[in-house]
C-alpha cells in the first residue's frame, strides 16, 4: 500500500466515473469520486440520459404515438398534455436512480466527495468547496478524468433559458411551444426534435451539415428524415445561422433566427444544440503536461491513458461517441487497466442507441464503411409491415437491415430503425460478437409473434439476393 490517500481519485460521477471506481472498489483499492455538483450520476442521471429517455417516454405514452395508426391521428391517451405532464415521470426516474447509485457507491465503500476538483501535480488533486470558498489536497496512485461535457454555447446568442434555451435548461421549461426551432442536427437535436414533434409541436432543425446523423447508414437517417416530415418537421439542411434574436410583436414572444442564405425561421422557443463541450476548464491540466482540444476533449490511447500514463480519461471528455452505454465501459476498461485486471473488449462492436422516434440502433459495419473498405457485401431488409407483431403495435414503418458478406456469409452489420429498437439491436450484436454468418437467422426459430422475426426475414431476403 502506498503512502498516498488513496489508491483512486475518479474527478466526476457520471457513467465512466462511477463504473471506474466501482470496478476498482471489487478489487479492493482505495476509492474516491470528487463530483462537483450536489447530487452523483452526471449529465447522464441529472440532465442528459436518463431524462431525456424518461421524458421520450412518456409522451409516447400521453401521445398514444404508436397506437395512432389503429386508432387514428386524433388518439390521444391524454387530450391536453402539459409539460408538469411529462416531468412529473422524468422526476421519478431521476430521484429513483440517484439513490440506486448513491447505494451502489456505498455498498462498494466508495466515497463520494462533493466538491469540484483540479490538478495541483500528478498526483494531488485540490478539492474546492463553492460554498465556504475553502479547499483541501487528497493524493492518488492513480487519477481518472471523468468530468463529461457542458453544452456548446455561442457567446453572441443572448440564451434565457425559456425562450433561447439549451438542453440542460429542458426540465425547466413552463409551457410546450407550439413551434420550436431546434439549431443542430446532431443526436440530442434530433432526439427532441422528435419528440416535440410527436406531441404537436411545428419543429424546424437547422444544420450546416447536408444529412441528419452521418455516422449512421444512409438509408437508415434517410427514413428518419421521411419520419419526421411526416410528423411535419421541417428540416433546414445545409444552412448556416447568422444570428439569433428575442422579439415581441401584439401576438406574443418569439424567436427571429437568420440565416446566411437570406432565409429567415421564427419559433416561439428555440433549442440550441450544435455540441458538447469537454468540462475540462477548470481541472488546471497545465499543472500536470495535459492539454484539451478546442472542444474540451482529452486525447489517450487504447487503454484511456493520457499523456501522463498513471493519468486515465473516459467517457464523453475524450469524444466520440459520447454515449452512456460505451462511457460505462470506457471507464471499467481504464480502471481494469490501472489495477492489473484481465480483461477484454470490442469496440468496434459497441452498440449506438439513438432515441429519436422512432428509435434508432445500429452496431457493426455500414454500407458506406464497407464500400470504402473495399470489402464486397450484401443487405437483406424486413420491414416492420411484414412481421405480424409491427401490425399489432401499430409500427409499420419499422426497418431492420442485415449486410453480410457475400462470400463468406459473415454477418457484418445490423441497423434498425422502429419501435424497440435500442433492444433488438444486441440480437444482432451476439452473433457478430461470435463471428456467426446470415444462415444463424435462417436455421433459428424465433417467438411468434416478435419483432425478432424480423431477423430471420432479412436473412432470407438477403440470400435470396445473392442467387
Amino acid at each position: 500500500m502506498s503512502g498516498r490517500d488513496y489508491d483512486l481519485v475518479v474527478i466526476g460521477s457520471g457513467p465512466a466515473g462511477l463504473r471506474a471506481a466501482i470496478q476498482a472498489a471489487k478489487v479492493g483499492k482505495r476509492v474516491a469520486v470528487v463530483e462537483h455538483k450536489g447530487v452523483v450520476g452526471g449529465v447522464s442521471i441529472n440532465t442528459g440520459t436518463i431524462p431525456s429517455k424518461t421524458l421520450r417516454e412518456a409522451v409516447m405514452h400521453l401521445s398514444g404515438y404508436n397506437q395512432c395508426a389503429i386508432y387514428g391521428q386524433a388518439y390521444r391517451v391524454k387530450e391536453k398534455i402539459e409539460m408538469q405532464d411529462l416531468l412529473h415521470r422524468t422526476d421519478h426516474v431521476i430521484r429513483r436512480e440517484i439513490d440506486v447509485t448513491q447505494h451502489q457507491l456505498m455498498r462498494n465503500s466508495v466515497e463520494v466527495i462533493s466538491a469540484s476538483g483540479s490538478f495541483v501535480d500528478a498526483n494531488t488533486v485540490r478539492l474546492s468547496d463553492a460554498g465556504t470558498g475553502g479547499h483541501r489536497d487528497l493524493t492518488a496512485d492513480h487519477i481518472l478524468i471523468a468530468v463529461g461535457t457542458v453544452c456548446t454555447i455561442d457567446p453572441n446568442i443572448p440564451f434565457d433559458g425559456e425562450r433561447i434555451f439549451i438542453s440542460d435548461d429542458l426540465l425547466k421549461l413552463k409551457t410546450l411551444p407550439k413551434r420550436l426551432a431546434v439549431i443542430g442536427a446532431g443526436v440530442i437535436g434530433c432526439e427532441y426534435a422528435t419528440v416535440f414533434a410527436a406531441l404537436g409541436v411545428r419543429v424546424t432543425i437547422i444544420d450546416k451539415r447536408s444529412r441528419l446523423l452521418d455516422f449512421l447508414d444512409w438509408e437508415i437517417t434517410d427514413a428518419l428524415a421521411h419520419h419526421m416530415r411526416e410528423n411535419r418537421v421541417t428540416l433546414r439542411l445545409g444552412e448556416e445561422v447568422s444570428g439569433v434574436e428575442p422579439y415581441e410583436d401584439d401576438q406574443g414572444e418569439h424567436v427571429r433566427i437568420k440565416l446566411e442564405s437570406g432565409k429567415q425561421v421564427i419559433s416561439e422557443k428555440t433549442l440550441y444544440a450544435i455540441g458538447r463541450t469537454g468540462a475540462t476548464e477548470s481541472l488546471n491540466l497545465e499543472a500536470v503536461g495535459l492539454s484539451a482540444d478546442d472542444r474540451g476533449r482529452i486525447s489517450v490511447n487504447d487503454n484511456f491513458q493520457t499523456e501522463q500514463p498513471h493519468i486515465y480519461a473516459a467517457g464523453d471528455v475524450i469524444g466520440f461517441p459520447s454515449l452512456a452505454a460505451t462511457s460505462m465501459e470506457q471507464g471499467r476498461l481504464a480502471s481494469c487497466h490501472m489495477f492489473g485486471v484481465p480483461s477484454q473488449s470490442t469496440p468496434e462492436l459497441f452498440p449506438f442507441g439513438i432515441y429519436t422516434i422512432p428509435e434508432i440502433s445500429v452496431v457493426g459495419k455500414n454500407e458506406e464503411q464497407l464500400t470504402s473498405d473495399g470489402v464486397p457485401y450484401e443487405v437483406g431488409k424486413a420491414s416492420y409491415k411484414e412481421i405480424a407483431r409491427g401490425q399489432i403495435i401499430g409500427d409499420h414503418s419499422g426497418l431492420l437491415k442485415l449486410i453480410f458478406h457475400t462470400e463468406t456469409r459473415k454477418l457484418l452489420g445490423v441497423s434498425i430503425i422502429g419501435e424497440g429498437a435500442t433492444e433488438l439491436i444486441h440480437i444482432g450484436q451476439a452473433v457478430l460478437s461470435l463471428g456467426g454468418n446470415i444462415d444463424y437467422f435462417v436455421d433459428t426459430v424465433f417467438n411468434y409473434p416478435t419483432l425478432a422475426e424480423c431477423y430471420k426475414t432479412a436473412a432470407l431476403d438477403g440470400i435470396n439476393r445473392l442467387s
